[in-house]
């Protein structure tokens, strides 16, 4: 479905059809905009509005591979920035963007989840192949992962001819330590207490007070303190250089010095600290530098 939008009768149609105020919803999964050869680059945002960082994830498919839009919502931008054909799509809660794409719609056409949007250009892009730049933005400017919406993030396609690739630097390096769905995504955001705009230093997991917690990897508990922000937490040191940190937590079952296994119950899901809930905080570092969390689970 794709609606030009010319009159204020068309307008009301066209909002009632796509619905934006649900569209693009937090719970709501995204359909991957191109038949995909893998991904490159993932979301890696920075530590300030400013600095440097990638804030989106970069898709692999052919040039001239048709750009479809991730889910309903209004075209709001279809032009160049720069020397960069890019389009934007309003989903109500968020935006998504997408370059280098030159566009077969306009600015107010109306569309569909798997709707055609544009082709996918050669450039200018920084992956060593072709490749769709993919941006996820909520309403207030802050940037999320792609891939907590997309889906599959834990795999690659390749191709069937010869051997396959070796699995990329720390995939699946961690396990998740609660079931549940990400309600708040590392990157920059609106506080939900405080109203300050920062960098939002882990994963959110949504899980009911009492949720067991499980260590994501083996280690030894290095710290266990209370602190007025994260609330009662854990941190566990692994090898190669990661750290792990659980925050929020209602209650501890580990000590400093404790050997612990992957899986191994360490504490419970609370809402101690600044906290609007019950979560669960999942930090990740790794030599000592804050990192997406999503990336090694």
């Amino acid at each position: 479905m794709r609606i030009r939008i010319v009159t204020c009768l068309l307008i009301v149609l066209a909002a009632s059809a796509v619905n934006p105020s649900r569209a693009g919803a937090a719970d709501d999964p995204w359909s991957w905009p191109v038949d995909r050869t893998g991904v490159d680059r993932r979301f890696d945002p920075p530590a300030s509005d400013y600095g440097s960082g990638h804030r989106g994830v970069d898709v692999l498919a052919p040039v001239g591979s048709v750009v479809r839009s991730v889910a309903p919502g209004i075209v709001t931008f279809a032009g160049r920035v720069g020397s960069v054909d890019v389009v934007t799509i309003d989903h109500g809660s968020s935006r998504s963007t997408y370059q280098p794409v030159r566009s077969t719609v306009q600015v107010g056409d109306a569309v569909d989840r798997g709707d055609p949007i544009g082709l996918l250009q050669s450039g200018p892009s920084h992956c060593a192949t072709a490749c769709l730049h993919l941006g996820r933005v909520t309403a207030d400017g802050a940037y999320l992962d792609p891939m907590d919406v997309l889906g599959g993030g834990r795999f690659r396609l390749v191709t069937p001819d010869g051997p396959p690739p070796a699995p990329p630097a720390g995939a699946g390096t961690l396990r998740r330590p609660v079931a549940g769905h990400v309600t708040s995504s590392y990157g920059m955001r609106v506080h939900p207490i405080t109203g300050v705009r920062k960098l939002h230093d882990g994963t959110d997991f949504g899980a009911s007070c009492g949720t067991r917690v499980r260590a994501a990897g083996p280690g030894t508990v290095v710290r266990t303190p209370t602190d007025r922000g994260y609330g009662k937490r854990i941190i566990i040191e692994h090898a190669a250089g990661l750290r792990t940190g659980y925050a929020h937590l209602s209650s501890r079952s580990v000590r400093v010095g404790q050997t612990v296994r992957t899986g191994t119950v360490i504490g419970r899901v609370g809402s101690t600290g600044l906290s609007t809930g019950c979560h669960l905080h999942f930090m990740v570092w790794k030599h000592g530098h804050l990192m997406n969390p999503m990336a090694l689970l």
